[in-house]
């Protein structure tokens, strides 16, 4: 476990909840009885009974999910390796209250709460209904400087943590972490190899719609940057998110870890919240009992993500917009999984024969 004395912020190691087994169990036993052959609804019978386990009750529901939009700015677009210039950010904050972006569309046919939350942006101000939770406008070109300061990254991480608060509050049952913030694959690129190991090449992806030539300038500027911080092999996950990483990806990373502390599922989106994502688990590993993994990015570093989590997606649409939205097109996934979980006659309720060994 990591010193988190040194951070004064001992919650990040604080333990986290147990699920309980014995509902997963009475779950598992309904599934048995279900009128169906055992294991043919697969992954949906899976997340059924982890939902059981998250939840107490044999029959898990999920009626009140909750969407949390964490955004910021990067001091490394900078450097060119963003398709996009910075204030797309904040116009997209714009968009999300108004209604217009994919989360906005995902979130009304889902009937999820959407909270966004600027944990960071370059906005001088925002309107009423994004809720402001920030010490800093943007991070720093972390090409050349540390990204953020202690403070910045104690604040980011308890601003994640408020916003789970906020929605638990709500009577949330499940979470749908998001991000937004122009450069932000370059920053998760940039603390996937810290924290693995792994070459930067071999993570870094064309973002936002870089060109080959692009994603090739992107991988040289973050592979200087790694060397400037001296980041190679593996390394402390709260060092790296300080040296390059960003204020909501910081923020992602605190709503992982409250969300298990406080005993609430996650349903991780892709690349940049996964990445976030292992740096909560190597931070306190007990958060990885709490996460369900809805997709798999088309960002090529996210293969190498997920495998570091020993994480199996539940789809691979060739998605990589951000923002939550894989996440929300799995929601109704685990939505089905309890209804027919809850809603199917066993054997002995329909008057049908049981096959053998039933």
């Amino acid at each position: 476990m990591l010193d988190a004395k040194m951070y004064e912020d001992a919650w990040l190691s604080s333990a986290v909840s147990s699920r309980d087994m014995m509902a997963g169990d009475a779950a598992k036993a309904r599934q048995a009885v279900l009128t169906k052959p055992a294991g043919s609804l697969g992954r949906l019978e899976e997340m059924a009974v982890f939902l059981a386990s998250c939840q107490g009750r044999e029959c898990p529901e999920i009626s009140n999910p909750h969407i949390l939009i964490f955004a910021a700015d990067h001091g490394i677009v900078e450097e060119g390796v963003s398709a996009f210039p910075a204030e797309v950010t904040t116009q997209m904050m714009l968009n999300f209250l108004n209604g217009g972006a994919a989360i906005s569309v995902l979130a009304h046919e889902l009937g999820a709460k959407l909270s966004v939350i600027d944990v960071g942006s370059l906005a001088d101000d925002m309107p009423d209904g994004i809720v402001t939770d920030r010490v800093a406008k943007g991070s720093k070109n972390f090409r050349h400087a540390q990204a953020l300061t202690r403070e910045e990254l104690l604040h980011a991480f308890s601003a994640g943590q408020r916003a789970v608060m906020r929605s638990l509050d709500a009577q949330a049952d499940i979470l749908i972490p998001g991000e937004m913030g122009i450069g932000n694959t370059s920053a998760a690129a940039a603390v996937a190899a810290g924290v693995t190991g792994r070459f930067v090449e071999d993570i870094c992806g064309p973002g936002t719609g870089l060109t080959a030539e692009g994603v090739k300038q992107k991988a040289a500027i973050l592979r200087a940057a790694l060397k400037h911080h001296g980041l190679s092999g593996e390394n402390d996950p709260l060092d790296v998110l300080l040296k390059v990483g960003g204020h909501e990806i910081a923020a992602l990373c605190g709503s992982f870890i409250a969300a298990a502390q406080a005993g609430c599922p996650v349903l991780v989106d892709g690349f940049i919240c996964s990445v976030a994502a292992l740096a909560a688990v190597k931070i306190n590993p007990g958060a990885r009992d709490w996460l369900i993994f809805s997709h798999k990015s088309a960002e090529p570093g996210h293969g190498i993500v997920l495998d570091a989590l020993e994480a199996k997606p539940l789809l691979d649409l060739g998605m990589r917009l951000g923002e939550g939205s894989g996440a929300s097109v799995a929601l109704p996934l685990l939505k089905l999984a309890c209804r027919l979980h809850s809603g199917m006659a066993t054997f002995e309720s329909a008057g049908v024969s049981a096959g053998e060994g039933k």
